[in-house]
């Protein structure tokens, strides 16, 4: 895989009910919702399905930290999620991105747009993992390096 800043991306934020996508365009400039997918047997099937049908050409995973940047169960959770979906994707390349508040920022945000209860909860894990890949575009932009950690499976890394 060519080591290059364009291509689409997607942003995943697994939950222990429910995992949310997002995707880029290629310019990687707009990260938008593609669906919610249910955790559980087959869950990694869909995602690698969703990378090859929008051709992805990286994957930011949400970690979950505290507020101080310590991580907890639910980030080793996270971390061997992202292991298995590395290892299935492969060789789309896998990151971890710090998402600190990012369901926080996305219930707000459809609270703002007038989103409530159930019409709400439906769509927040999608809407999360719209800000982790925004918030991995923008640091693409200001760096002109990918953003996160590599997810190395075996010997392989990014």
């Amino acid at each position: 895989m060519a080591d290059q800043l364009t291509g689409v991306r997607l942003g995943v934020d697994p939950g222990d009910a429910r995992i949310g996508v997002a995707s880029s365009d290629p310019s990687g400039i707009l990260a938008t919702p593609v669906e919610t997918v249910s955790r559980g047997p087959g869950d990694l099937d869909r995602l690698a399905a969703l990378t090859e049908e929008l051709g992805a050409v990286r994957i930011y995973v949400g970690l979950p930290r505290s507020l101080s940047g310590g991580e907890g169960p639910a980030a080793g959770k996270v971390r061997e999620f992202a292991r298995e979906l590395a290892a299935r994707v492969g060789p789309v390349p896998v990151r971890l991105c710090d998402e600190r508040l990012s369901t926080v920022t996305a219930e707000s945000q459809l609270r703002s747009q007038g989103r409530k209860g159930k019409k709400r909860r439906a769509v927040v894990d999608q809407a999360a993992a719209v800000v982790i890949l925004q918030g991995a575009l923008e640091r693409e932009r200001q760096t002109g390096a990918y953003a996160g950690e590599p997810v190395t499976v075996g010997d392989t890394s990014e």
